[in-house]
């Protein structure tokens, strides 16, 4: 059976540089998800939560060896 896809959010990096890092660092952790982070309409970041991160580690997946 194939996995649905499912689209992560983008996130504008202007948005990072207007003072809402917080704010949108904690709506990823608090939905537990991921998220781009664009310059110019172009993919610069991905930003996980801790939570997905350490699901990652524990599956063998290791985003420090990539």
């Amino acid at each position: 059976m194939k996995k649905t896809l499912v689209p992560m959010e983008h996130l504008n990096i202007g948005e990072f540089n207007r003072g809402q890092a917080s704010k949108l660092i904690r709506g990823i952790s608090e939905k537990d998800t991921a998220a781009f982070v664009q310059k110019n309409g172009k993919p610069i970041a991905v930003v996980i939560s801790y939570d997905r991160y350490e699901r990652l580690l524990k599956n063998g997946i290791d985003i420090n060896e990539y």
